[in-house]
């Protein structure tokens, strides 16, 4: 018997229905003014899709975190199931333009339909998938209600629900409760983020836990085509590199340069998390007199720098090779932090701020096995960074404590490609 919509369903289309008209012009003028693209409105509608193979396996990401574990699952599935298609679908500019520069050429990549009827629908007609695979906190009722209707498996891979974002589900969780009962499993990333989910209404028994797939990165050894001009620039002097940084982090970090020395003792890779920023902190840059070489514009460079400003996407993960140290951004202010996994692959000890809720886990363990420290504020900031450019034996035992970590905590990928392969029916079966 088909899925009948609840009111709980009909409620989120008249809100999604009513809503878009506001949120559309609102949005695009709000991106305007801040220099900000979005994927258009005819993507997001579905209304031009590609030639689409049926029988695979639909990966939703919302940006460029969730693309980034996109891509092992996709690698992972080549390796167990050649021949099984793929579709990966991702909600930002961002997310999209990395998943279709390092994607394109093996599966298609799309912008995430809008969750309304008619766009869930001309995708899941054009894909027919196997099974949906939505990562870490992707919930759209109306994509799991449809595929529902389809007999199509929807699974939350990655799970995760901070404790600070639980509040606000259990407020609603009433409402919740039947948009999520389709869910056919939820692998969440440890045994705290499946409570919170069993918590807000996912049964008990449809959650398993998988580990961490950020745990699973490899280094990437592809070459960075500017390491030698920032070794020319740098020097006898070793580099410091502040990746993913928001607004109001950028000042705190020049503070703290200022207050270990001066950029005569380290040279400075500086990465912001948005690119609509890149232009205005490389004015900030320019205004405190300090010589800015740029990424997109290296033939612009003068022979003396202070900072490098990364203004591209997808190099930032390499860059922290080259660190002595490295200061993990959107954690001196209120946004949740990013992965500071990214460095400690590489062997590099981190720095954060304390506002690390989108990564508690893993802030957790590189914290208590050494290979990380909390700071506060620029003069902490700086205190921290001038211990490791002083001491670099005790920066390099951080590093390989934070490195440590990282391999303590892998297998979460292959675990979860045996769920997905499993509730898509393939499981040993799979076509090769």
């Amino acid at each position: 018997m088909p899925m009948r919509a609840g009111p709980e369903l009909w409620l989120w289309r008249a809100l999604t229905h009513g809503l878009l008209p506001l949120l559309v012009p609102a949005l695009w003028l709000r991106d305007h003014w801040r220099g900000k693209s979005r994927p258009s409105l005819g993507e997001r509608m579905a209304w031009r899709l590609p030639r689409l193979a049926p029988g695979g396996v639909w990966l939703q990401a919302v940006s460029v975190g969730e693309v980034e574990l996109a891509r092992r699952l996709v690698r992972e599935l080549e390796r167990r199931a050649p021949r099984l298609p793929m579709l990966l679908t991702a909600t930002t500019a961002t997310g999209l333009a990395l998943a279709r520069r390092t994607l394109a050429g093996t599966l298609p990549v799309h912008a995430c339909p809008l969750d309304l009827p008619g766009a869930v629908s001309r995708v899941l007609s054009a894909a027919r998938p196997r099974i949906v695979a939505l990562v870490e906190t992707e919930v759209w009722p109306e994509l799991i209600h449809q595929a529902a209707r389809r007999s199509i498996p929807v699974v939350v891979v990655n799970g995760r629900l901070s404790a600070s974002s639980l509040p606000r589900y259990l407020k609603v969780r009433g409402l919740l409760r039947p948009l999520l009962e389709p869910l056919t499993r939820v692998l969440a990333r440890s045994d705290e983020d499946a409570s919170r989910f069993a918590s807000i209404g996912v049964p008990a028994e449809r959650i398993r836990v998988t580990g961490n797939i950020k745990y699973d990165l490899e280094p990437d050894p592809t070459s960075l085509t500017w390491e030698g001009l920032v070794a020319g620039w740098a020097g006898q002097r070793p580099l410091l590199v502040a990746g993913s940084t928001m607004e109001g982090e950028e000042q705190i970090v020049l503070d703290a340069m200022a207050g270990l020395g001066g950029f005569e003792r380290a040279l400075l890779v500086l990465a912001p998390r948005h690119p609509e920023r890149f232009d205005a902190v490389a004015r900030r840059l320019e205004e405190r007199g300090l010589a800015v070489a740029r990424r997109s514009r290296l033939e612009q460079a003068s022979a003396t720098v202070d900072v490098f400003l990364l203004d591209t996407i997808g190099e930032l993960a390499r860059a922290y090779r080259v660190a002595r140290a490295a200061f993990i951004g959107g954690s001196l202010v209120d946004s949740g932090g990013h992965n500071p996994l990214e460095a400690a692959v590489w062997g590099v000890p981190v720095l954060t701020g304390r506002h690390v809720h989108n990564f508690q886990e893993s802030y957790d363990q590189l914290l208590a096995a050494g290979g990380a420290r909390m700071v506060h504020d620029a003069g902490e900031l700086g205190q921290a960074f001038a211990a490791w450019l002083d001491d670099a034996a005790g920066a390099r035992a951080a590093g390989r404590a934070a490195q440590q970590v990282v391999e303590a905590n892998r297998g979460a990928t292959a675990r979860t490609v045996d769920e997905l392969l499993d509730l898509s029916g393939l499981g040993e079966g799979v076509p090769r």
